[in-house]
C-alpha cells in the first residue's frame, strides 16, 4: 500500500468525522425534541426531498418503518393520502428546491392541519412560511450563508450525511425512550430477501 494514500485516507477520515461531530452538536436539541414528539403523535410520517437528500430520507423512512411507524416516501407507488393527523418531513438544505417546496405547498392544500417540518440549512427560505417549524442543520449549502459550518467535502455532502445520521439518532432515541426490544424489531424487517 502506498504510504501517502494511507496518510491521506486517515486525514480525510479525521476531517469528515470532525465535521460530522461539530455539525451534530450544532443542531438545536429543542427543535429535535419537538420533531421527536411530532413523529410519535402522527398517524403517518411522509418524507420528501430530491437527489442525495432523498436517499438519506429513504434510509430514515425505512428505519422508522422498522420501529413500527407508518412511514412513506412521497412518490412511492404505495404512498397513501396525507391527512390532518400526519407529518410531512421536508428535507432541503436551501429550502428552495422546487419539488420539496411544491410538495409542502400541496400538503398544506390537501391537509391544511397536517404538520410540516423542514429539515434544512437556510432558515430564511420560503419554507419558513409553510412549515410548522424547522430543524436546522447549519452546514454549508449552495447559498454560502455566513453562519454555515464550512466543509472540506464535495458540494453539500455534509448535509446529506448529517441528515441520515440524525434520522438514525432519533430512531435510537425512540427505541430507548419507548423501551422497545431491539430483537423484536426484526418482525418489521424485509424477509423476501
Amino acid at each position: 500500500m502506498n504510504e501517502n494514500f494511507d496518510a491521506d485516507y486517515r486525514a480525510v477520515c479525521s476531517a469528515v468525522m470532525d465535521e460530522l461531530g461539530r455539525t451534530l452538536n450544532a443542531i438545536d436539541p429543542q427543535s429535535l425534541e419537538k420533531l421527536y414528539g411530532v413523529i410519535l403523535e402522527s398517524e403517518k410520517v411522509f418524507f420528501v426531498g430530491v437527489g442525495r437528500v432523498m436517499l438519506s430520507l429513504q434510509g430514515i423512512c425505512k428505519r422508522f418503518a422498522h420501529l413500527g411507524i407508518d412511514a412513506h416516501c412521497v412518490g412511492d407507488i404505495t404512498e397513501p393520502a396525507i391527512t390532518s393527523k400526519d407529518l410531512l418531513i421536508v428535507g432541503s438544505g436551501s429550502g428552495a428546491s422546487l419539488v420539496p417546496l411544491g410538495i409542502a405547498k400541496k400538503a398544506r392544500t390537501a391537509a391544511p392541519d397536517c404538520k410540516i417540518v423542514h429539515i434544512g440549512s437556510n432558515p430564511q427560505s420560503e419554507m419558513k412560511d409553510i412549515a410548522d417549524f424547522m430543524v436546522r442543520i447549519p452546514v454549508r449549502t449552495k447559498l454560502y450563508l455566513p453562519d454555515e459550518i464550512d466543509s472540506c467535502q464535495i458540494m453539500t455532502t455534509i448535509f446529506d450525511q448529517t441528515l441520515l445520521l440524525l434520522g438514525d439518532i432519533l430512531a435510537k432515541m425512540i427505541v430507548e425512550r419507548r423501551g422497545i426490544d431491539m430483537k423484536a424489531l426484526w418482525q418489521y424487517h424485509a424477509n423476501l430477501e
